[in-house]
């Protein structure tokens, strides 16, 4: 499963980057509106960092403003995907954008039917919103295998991208359901190292290493 990061802050892409896990960020607006930076400029930069693709929402809700918005964008760089809502319109750009070749995210998905819209459209990614689904107590992870399946039984290349991923579990159980990607925040990713028995090992470890290391470094 690939790994996106959901942010607009560079130190976070930069760092996961680093540490050679990051395959892609998604982001939008209001992310980046957090930054205090221009929204164009700083799509630009995390392209700069990130070999894969970089989600960059549009704003418009009408389909000639998202195939404005998307030329734009697209332009920005090569690895930018075009993310459009679920709507009508947004299906419709979908499909004119990625009939020009340019990669497009559907986001906002919260039924295997309006996955399955996407997927017809010609959409790159299809972005179920996991935790958002668990917060109105339905089960956002049930969403994602059944998008899987329901791909799979057709052949249609769109990727299952599980967005809103709020805790490790949720990686493990998108990773589980087949999704291809999982976008989660930087925190969530940090937590994907922790475990106790680690930390517990590494201790007793480098205690052992102290009580024999000067024999050790003296030969």
């Amino acid at each position: 499963m690939k790994f996106f990061l959901d942010t607009a802050n560079i130190d976070e892409i930069r760092q996961g980057v680093a540490w050679g896990l990051v395959d892609g960020v998604t982001t939008n607006p209001s992310l980046v509106a957090k930054e205090g930076v221009g929204f164009h400029d700083r799509i630009k930069e995390i392209c700069a960092l990130v070999n894969g693709s970089v989600s960059a929402e549009v704003t418009a809700t009408d389909y000639e403003g998202m195939i404005k918005e998307g030329h734009v964008l697209a332009k920005l760089h090569d690895n930018v995907t075009v993310k459009v809502p679920l709507i009508p319109d947004g299906i419709r750009a979908c499909r004119t954008l990625s009939q020009e070749g340019i990669k497009v995210n559907v986001t906002l998905c919260f039924s295997p039917s309006q996955a399955l819209l996407a997927a017809k459209s010609g959409a790159t990614f299809i972005s179920p919103f996991v935790g958002r689904l668990d917060d109105i107590s339905q089960d956002g992870m049930q969403l994602v295998g059944e998008i899987v399946k329901i791909y799979k039984n057709y052949g249609f290349p769109t990727q299952v991208l599980a967005a809103s991923l709020r805790h490790p579990q949720h990686v493990v159980q998108s990773a589980l359901a087949g999704a291809h990607v999982g976008t989660m925040p930087f925190s969530v990713l940090k937590m994907l190292f922790n475990h106790p028995l680690t930390d517990i090992g590494l201790k007793k470890f480098l205690a052992d290493w102290d009580k024999v290391k000067d024999q050790v470094l003296k030969k």
